[in-house]
């Protein structure tokens, strides 16, 4: 009986670049980075919108007035009770998008109607709120720093809308900036380059890796930015309404559920750009060794093509030896 043949399995080919899993994991690294930044700018940006769980409680600051008077004035309890007769409300927070107002024993009562560009103004906003005849008397240092508060206000609504849209658009995008076969996997061995496609280096890092780096950054940029420009801003306010406390008896303090959401945001976006900036240094710089000995290689090669070896005197005499 004869003998089926055996099939012996090919040598495997020399393969490049990196394993599928690792491009993967790579991919969804930077697309979950950019999720969770887009996430965290999303609740800055809806929060103290309305009167609904998590919105209500994520303000940049909110102003106390329920104890407007000092208790050290004779009748203050009285006269406080009195303010909400005359237009006062209890506290006052400030969003993105506008405030919102309220009494300490009902909570939140009204949202302002969202303003793009929103400039938060409190003399303006407590002079409207008060009925005709009323006034009331603000810190001097309020009013000198509203001016720098509203274009303060407005860089800061710009680069949190311009950093919100650009990283959702890199949730999807990002992963494109990883490629299965990098720069820096480059061989000098030929038959490993030449095993799926030719290497591209100076095309993957101009057109792929580069742009992302710069728009990675720009994120990082902007958000960070925005955030220092919220932080330092409402911090003034707040200390500016703290230190007439002893006139007016006025409370703030700065919402730490939007101080928290923009910074995690701003640490996301930082870390991406880390990563893209790795990734882009890595393609510029990776494979010189490889390159570096195939260029040799080449070099050795053409050299022995214009210099072929000259036969030795032992082989000659040989040669005569035999013809003669």
């Amino acid at each position: 009986m004869a003998k089926l043949p055996q099939f012996r399995k090919a040598a495997p080919r020399p393969m490049a670049g990196r394993r599928r899993s690792t491009v993967v994991w790579h991919r969804l690294i930077r697309s979950l980075l950019y999720l969770i930044t887009w996430i965290f700018l999303l609740l800055v940006l809806i929060g103290n919108l309305s009167n609904k769980p998590v919105l209500r409680d994520t303000y940049f600051l909110k102003i106390d007035l329920s104890d407007i008077i000092p208790l050290s004035v004779p009748n203050a309890v009285l006269i406080n009770s009195i303010a909400r007769s005359i237009g006062l409300h209890d506290f006052y927070q400030v969003g993105l998008w506008g405030f919102c107002e309220g009494y300490d024993d009902t909570g939140i009562t009204d949202c302002s109607k969202p303003k793009a560009l929103y400039a938060f103004n409190p003399v303006k906003i407590l002079l409207s709120e008060l009925l005709a005849g009323a006034t009331i008397a603000l810190p001097a240092e309020i009013t000198s720093a509203l001016k720098i508060a509203r274009i303060a206000s407005e860089w800061m609504f710009g680069l949190f809308i311009t950093a919100t849209l650009l990283s959702f658009v890199l949730i999807f995008l990002s992963p494109f900036a990883v490629s299965a076969r990098p720069p820096q996997t480059l061989s000098s061995d030929p038959q490993v380059n030449q095993a799926q496609h030719i290497h591209h280096r100076h095309t993957f890092v101009l057109l792929r890796s580069l742009p992302f780096t710069i728009i990675t950054f720009l994120v990082a940029l902007f958000t960070v930015a925005a955030s220092i420009v919220a932080t330092v801003m409402f911090v003034l306010f707040r200390n500016v309404f703290v230190s007439a406390s002893e006139e007016l008896n006025i409370k703030a303090w700065l919402g730490i559920r939007m101080m928290v959401f923009m910074w995690i945001a701003s640490a996301f976006s930082l870390l991406a750009f880390i990563l893209q900036f790795g990734s882009c240094c890595a393609a510029c710089c990776g494979g010189r060794k490889a390159r570096k000995a195939m260029k040799n290689k080449d070099s050795a090669r053409q050299m022995r093509e214009k210099n072929p070896p000259s036969s030795s005197p032992s082989e000659n005499s040989g040669r005569t030896a035999n013809a003669s």
